[in-house]
């Protein structure tokens, strides 16, 4: 499958030029254009993304403000768009060229409270059962893209994998597939007053997951927090109906990017 990776955007320093950069996830291919404001939409995108020969299946965007006019021009081409914050290479690129990458984000809003479960807790995981546990499972809703395996990140065997444990009781597959159609990107910890768990969703959403003013709770968010360094990040987000471990309902892994 061909993937490339976009963004468009009216730099700040230079208040009348758009500029359009296109690669894959190898930056074998990078292409860079600017265009002056009165030129720029999806028609002058999608001549680009002709100009540049075979059309990719997926093109993949990060930056909200830009995602309306690619999606337009990759509707005319008959491409994909879709919205992704780990477009990786393209962050890479940018980051080089001293472009800004850093995109506003809302503060975060409450999870609706018609999703919330009767319980949760922190949860560890070895690294080498983190995908034989859940892959062959029938569970409904299952992330465990390869990217983000143990194995691919080079973590050891016996590295603890931090997570979240939601159990949702008749809740749990509303909740899940809710999940499901916001794309949780990770969560964390948020020290506050009150403290509270922070979900990272879709391009810029974030949802307050739970609040919590417990002594106990805290320090086990901090030792969360500290396993999540050890694990270059990596983390886990599971939601069951109880605790009775025969049943699931979602299981993700997350890393944030």
């Amino acid at each position: 499958m061909r993937i490339w990776q976009a963004d468009f955007y009216r730099h700040p320093q230079k208040d009348a030029t758009w500029y359009l950069l296109i690669c894959d996830e190898t930056r074998s291919l990078e292409h860079e254009v600017t265009v002056p404001q009165s030129q720029a939409n999806s028609s002058w995108i999608a001549t680009e993304i002709q100009q540049l020969g075979i059309l990719p299946d997926i093109i993949q965007v990060f930056r909200p403000q830009s995602l309306s006019l690619i999606e337009q021009a990759g509707r005319s081409l008959g491409v994909k768009v879709e919205t992704s914050r780990r477009t990786l290479a393209l962050k890479q690129w940018l980051e080089e060229k001293h472009y800004p990458i850093a995109v506003d984000r809302p503060p975060p809003i409450p999870l609706p409270e018609n999703l919330w479960g009767k319980e949760w807790r922190f949860g560890t995981i070895p690294a080498k059962d983190v995908v034989d546990m859940f892959s062959d499972r029938p569970i409904p809703i299952l992330s465990i893209p390869e990217y983000l395996q143990p194995l691919h990140l080079g973590l050891a065997s016996n590295i603890p994998i931090p997570g979240i444990v939601i159990y949702g009781g008749r809740q749990s597959m509303r909740l899940a597939r809710w999940l499901e159609e916001v794309s949780p990107v990770s969560l964390s910890y948020i020290a506050g007053a009150p403290d509270g768990l922070v979900l990272e969703s879709g391009l810029i959403d974030r949802w307050v997951v739970v609040t919590f003013d417990d002594s106990e709770v805290a320090n086990a968010a901090k030792v969360y927090e500290q396993r999540k360094q050890e694990s270059q990040g990596l983390h886990f987000l599971l939601v069951q109906p109880d605790d009775s471990e025969m049943t699931y309902s979602g299981f993700w892994l997350l890393q944030a990017c």
